[in-house]
């Protein structure tokens, strides 16, 4: 208990940090928002979509049709009493 506690502690010290204290122009978070908003950034992101977007297609496929007409088909248990 005490442990997670510290680490809630820990976490959200860190976030305050991140969002209030200035790094130079930016804080912390300001410097990622900036990083991610960049044209490199953008460029990777879509050249990632462009070569996993076929991959995600075909995984999201399979699974509706590994999982898609056996859910329909049983219904769920009773709840037992």
């Amino acid at each position: 208990m005490i442990r997670l506690l510290v680490t809630i502690v820990i976490v959200v010290a860190l976030a305050y940090c991140g969002a209030t204290v200035k790094l130079g122009k930016r804080t912390f978070f300001g410097h990622v928002s900036a990083i991610w908003s960049s044209e490199p950034v953008q460029d990777l992101k879509e050249g990632v979509e462009e070569k996993a977007g076929p991959a995600l297609q075909r995984v999201k496929k399979e699974v509706h049709e590994a999982t898609g007409d056996h859910n329909s088909a049983t219904p769920a248990p009773a709840p037992a009493k």
